[in-house]
C-alpha cells in the first residue's frame, strides 16, 4: 500500500510554496510557542507536576511514523490508562467527551488549542505541514482498510478540513476521511491559506473543542 501511495504522489507534496509557508510559519508559531510555553510551566509546576510537554509516535506522510510533540494535557501515564476509557467515536479513531485523563489545565489547553502548539516544531522538521490530514496513531493504521490509507497521500496538518468544519464534535471517522479527500482535491497554496485563517476564527470561538 505504502509504494502505491509514493507511486501516485499528490501535488502538495513536493510543493516548494507550500514548503515555504510552512516554514515561515512555523517560525512564527515557535516563537509563540515558546512565550505562551513559560507561563504553561508555572501553572504546571503549581498543580500538575510533571513533564511540560507530551510525545506520541503518530504516522505521517505514506504512513511513515514520527514523533509528535504537544502541551501535555493528560496525566503522566495516561497511554497506559486509554484501555479504561469509552471510546465515543466511531470507526479508527478515539475520542471521549469527557476523559477523566485530562487535567484541569489540560483542558484549558485542549479548549484554547494551545496544546498544539508545539506541533510548529513537527511542522520546522518537515513532519507535518501547516495544513494536512489529522495525525493518526500507530494502532488506528493498522486497522485501515485501504481507502483509508488514501488519506495519508499528503503529510498530517496541524489544521485541516475535520479541524475548521468540526473539529471533535465530528465522531465519524468514515466522514473524517471524506473530509481528508476533499481536502486534496481541492488542494492549493490558496486554499490552505484560507483553511488557515478559518483555524483562527476557530481557535479564538472555541468552536468545536473541548
Amino acid at each position: 500500500m505504502v509504494e502505491q501511495l509514493q507511486e501516485y504522489s499528490h501535488p502538495a507534496v513536493n510543493s516548494w510554496s507550500k514548503r515555504c509557508v510552512d516554514i515561515v510559519g512555523a517560525l512564527i508559531g515557535l516563537v509563540i510557542t515558546f512565550l505562551v510555553a513559560i507561563p504553561i510551566a508555572i501553572a504546571m509546576s503549581i498543580c500538575d507536576r510533571g513533564p511540560l510537554f507530551y510525545s506520541q509516535t503518530r504516522c505521517g506522510l505514506y504512513g511513515k511514523t514520527f514523533r509528535i510533540w504537544k502541551f501535555r494535557s493528560m496525566i503522566v501515564g495516561a497511554d497506559k490508562l486509554k484501555h479504561l476509557v469509552k471510546n465515543e467515536a466511531k470507526g479508527h479513531i478515539f475520542k471521549a467527551v469527557n476523559d477523566p485523563r485530562i487535567t484541569p489545565l489540560g483542558r484549558f489547553l485542549r479548549h484554547t488549542s494551545l496544546d498544539e502548539l508545539p506541533q510548529f516544531w513537527n511542522v520546522l522538521k518537515g513532519e507535518m505541514s501547516l495544513v494536512g490530514t489529522r495525525p493518526p496513531t500507530v494502532d488506528e493504521v493498522a486497522n485501515y482498510q485501504p481507502h483509508h490509507w488514501e488519506r495519508l497521500r499528503v503529510k498530517p496538518g496541524i489544521t485541516g478540513e475535520w479541524q475548521v468544519n468540526g473539529r471533535s464534535q465530528i465522531t465519524d471517522f468514515e466522514k473524517i476521511v471524506q473530509m481528508d479527500l476533499d481536502y486534496q482535491r481541492k488542494w492549493s497554496i490558496l486554499y490552505d491559506l484560507v483553511l488557515i485563517l478559518k483555524t483562527i476564527g476557530v481557535v479564538f470561538s472555541k468552536k468545536g473543542a473541548y
